[in-house]
């Protein structure tokens, strides 16, 4: 495990920097463990391919002290920046997930707006940006430069919730930059156009999904570069892709 509060200044550094930042979505020690022998500078955590790595749904349905445990465990064992996705805070106030995510060895976290302990409702734009801009203040005064991506769910609640969803993530990732996020995670986007909106709304980076083997709906990482993304994960994606891969080669085997 690195020093937090110098590995969190690190990271956040990183975001600033104007580069484009590929950070693989991980699950378990052994492949954040890849991520950093291939050199990346960070990792992420995905609740996703954590769920699926132990037998659950994704949405909140491990328990938190589970899921906070495993984190530690993935921190413990890399010496680079680590992620984490707390999806919408796992009903914990400001303060207190804060701290979890500080105490277990994490130096960024994507915090979304879809309550999945509540019906999987939207959160309203201000009480989300409110949430953030109270992370925000508990990671300052802690002395610690947490990156809090602000994840938004408006494309994937779409015109069931919003008569125009891409007007809707817009308004939301500048919302949650005002209130401290030092990058924002508009799912979903749907095309290039839709990511050159969302990036022309803000001034810290924008995160794209992408999977390693075909890239995102708006290309691959150089298309995403020219585009101003300048932070690309992959979600379940990278999982999924060893999953692949490994049902081939253990099909071969079944005689």
């Amino acid at each position: 495990m690195i020093d937090l509060s110098s590995a969190a200044s690190a990271f956040a550094a990183d975001h600033a920097s104007g580069r484009t930042l590929v950070l693989p979505t991980s699950w378990d020690v052994w492949s954040a463990s890849l991520v950093e022998q291939a050199g990346f500078s960070g990792a992420t955590i995905g609740s996703h391919p954590v769920a699926n790595s132990l037998g659950y749904e994704d949405g909140e349905q491990i328990d938190v002290d589970t899921y906070f445990g495993l984190v530690k465990c993935i921190t413990a064992a890399v010496g680079i920046p680590v992620s984490v996705d707390v999806e919408s805070g796992y009903g914990l106030d400001a303060r207190e997930l804060a701290s979890r995510v500080m105490e277990a060895g994490a130096v960024g976290m994507n915090v979304e707006d879809t309550v999945h302990s509540q019906g999987g409702r939207i959160r309203d734009r201000d009480e989300h940006a409110d949430y953030i801009a109270a992370i925000r203040q508990a990671c300052d005064e802690a002395g610690v430069d947490v990156v809090i991506n602000g994840r938004t769910d408006a494309l994937v609640h779409g015109t069931a919730a919003f008569a125009d969803p891409i007007a809707e993530a817009v308004a939301r990732v500048a919302a949650l930059e005002a209130a401290g996020a030092r990058a924002v995670y508009p799912v979903k986007l749907p095309d290039a156009e839709a990511v050159s909106r969302l990036v022309a709304a803000v001034s810290v980076p924008v995160n794209v999904t992408a999977d390693p083997r075909t890239g995102s709906p708006a290309g691959g990482l150089r298309d995403l570069t020219e585009l101003g993304v300048r932070r690309v994960t992959f979600g379940p994606l990278w999982q999924a892709a060893l999953g692949d891969t490994s049902s081939d080669w253990l099909g071969s085997w079944k005689g």
